[in-house]
Formats: C-alpha cells, structure tokens, sequence
C-alpha cells in the first residue's frame, strides 16, 4: 500500500518509521485509511494473523524486543491506534468501541475473518473492546498489564495512601496520578509539549523494576512521538473517553474465546479479581520480576507465554 501523506500526524523531530524498521528485517511499512482515520502498520511473518496492539507512552517500535520471535510463526501486524505516532490524529473516536472499529476495518481491508489479538496498556483496551464487540473475529485474545475501563477506575485515589508513594510504584496500593492528569483538556499539551522527555523518564523509572532496560534510543523515539501538542491531545484522549468506555463495558457480554491475561508486579492482582468475570475461557500468567513495560523487562518470559497459548 502507498503512503499517503502523514506529516500532519508526525511529531515535531520524530523518527521517521523507515528509520526505526531497519530494527524489523523482514517487515514492511504500510498505511491504510479505514472507518474515517488513516493508522499505520507494520507487518512481517507468515501464519495465523496476529494484531498487535502499542499503549502509552509508547508505539509501534514497542514490540520490538518480541516482534521478530513472533513472526517466526504467525504474520504479525502492529498498528499505531488512532492518534499514535504516524496515525492519524482526528480530534475525536478515543473510545475503545470506535478504536476496535478502526481494527476491524484494518482486519477487512487486509481480508481476514478470523485474528489473534494482543494489546499492552491501552493497546490492551481496544484489544479486549475488539473481543467483545467483534468475537466471531477474534480466536484468542491476549491483554498485557491492563483490561477494559471499568467501574473500579471511579474508586482510583486522588490522593495516595501514606507511604505508598515512593520511587517506585507500590504493587499493592499504585497511585497512578498521570490517569486524572490526562483528564484535563488543554493543559497538559501546554506544560509538556517539547518537555515530554521528563515525564517519560519519570514514568519509565517510576513504574518498571529495572528501567535501564529501556534504552536511550527507545526513550528518545518515544519523547519525540509525543513531544507536540497534537500528540499529546490525542493520546489524552484514550484517557478522556474512559467515562464512554465504561458505559460501554455494561452491556458487553462475557467473552467465550481463549483470553491469557500477563501481568507485572503492579497489575497481576488486580487482573487476577477482575478478568475472570469477564472472560469464560482465562489463563492468567504472573510476571512478578517485571514492572509495567513488560515486553522490554522480561522479554523471553513474555515470549514464552505468549507463544505457549497461541500454539496450544
């Protein structure tokens, strides 16, 4: 497919794809306008298809550590949602149900009926949105450190329990401030537009065990995703349409597929109370020696579990 013209969705000093796929041998670059909104992708491998899913502060190049394995057996795809890196970044559609419309456009286009899905933090979201909304489309489902919003956010602290707010992020009481923060409209494109770098450096060191397991490259390809205002409006925009999502989650039936559910140190608890009553079909997998951004911490555990439920 032919790349349309994107500038308007790259950030200022951002590197280009082109660049960053040197990292990807054997996958391709690619562009697609589907349900109103251009998204980019990446695809590489022969197999099964299976779609994967970036989250926050991150895109695409996230799967880096993992992608290459991967396509050993399955044809992978990784999209940029809607308003990350070179996709386009519309002033509305954040909601999962209208994320998992733009994947099952994309699933359409390339002529699929059936898919694996994988999402990692808010690419986990519209993975499971996907699911529900579309299960006749999805064999497996497999969400990463993160579910569908639901109620339970409403009751997320303000203010974080004594002592619980250190240099890392407490497992058993996570006070994650940024989730109100994103809330706000306007502001945060004004505090932090061409000073992303210190929020990311803050989160990377705040929320995973070992962050120097996430690269100065990395670091840099991501600050300079979201170092504008347009990027920083958008990507709140996943955050502003959790109200919307949880709305949504209400009348979603309990997913029959095979669902695995990964989680770090921060999140295995919570996925752990949650999940199973949402999913019929559930293997969940506790990597406790990992913090958030988990596919960079602890590559090959992801891996192994990742690999060992699609193949069974």
């Amino acid at each position: 497919m032919t790349q349309p013209n994107v500038q308007s969705s790259l950030s200022r000093g951002a590197i280009a794809d082109d660049e960053l796929l040197k990292d990807f041998p054997g996958f391709k670059n690619n562009y697609s306008t589907v349900n109103g909104v251009t998204l980019h992708w990446v695809e590489g491998g022969e197999g099964m298809p299976l779609i994967c899913l970036p989250g926050w502060p991150q895109t695409w190049y996230s799967y880096r550590p993992i992608a290459l394995e991967l396509a050993k057996a399955y044809r992978v795809f990784i999209v940029d949602i809607r308003g990350m890196g070179s996709s386009e970044k519309p002033a509305s559609g954040y909601d999962k149900k209208t994320m998992a419309d733009d994947i099952l456009a994309l699933v359409q286009e390339l002529g699929f009926d059936k898919v694996h899905i994988m999402g990692h933090d808010i690419g986990g979201m519209v993975a499971m949105s996907f699911a529900f909304n579309y299960p006749a489309f999805t064999e497996k489902l497999i969400v990463l450190d993160g579910s569908h919003p639901g109620e339970g956010m409403l009751h997320m602290p303000l203010i974080p329990a004594a002592g619980s707010f250190g240099a890392k992020m407490d497992g058993n009481m996570p006070y994650a401030w940024w989730m109100g923060f994103n809330q706000v409209k306007g502001l945060p494109e004004q505090l932090l537009e061409g000073r992303f770098q210190f929020l990311l450096d803050w989160l990377f060191s705040y929320v995973m065990i070992d962050d120097r397991k996430m690269s100065a490259f990395e670091r840099a390809v991501y600050a300079a995703a979201y170092n504008d205002a347009d990027s920083i409006r958008a990507s709140n925009g996943w955050y502003q349409s959790f109200g919307q999502d949880i709305e949504d989650a209400k009348s979603y039936q309990q997913l029959k597929m095979p669902v695995l559910g990964v989680g770090s140190y921060i999140s295995y608890n919570y996925m752990k109370m949650g999940l199973p009553a949402l999913a019929d079909n559930l293997k969940l997998v506790e990597i406790a020696d990992s913090g958030h951004y988990l596919y960079e911490e602890q590559t090959e555990k992801v891996l192994e579990a990742v690999i060992s439920f699609l193949a069974d």
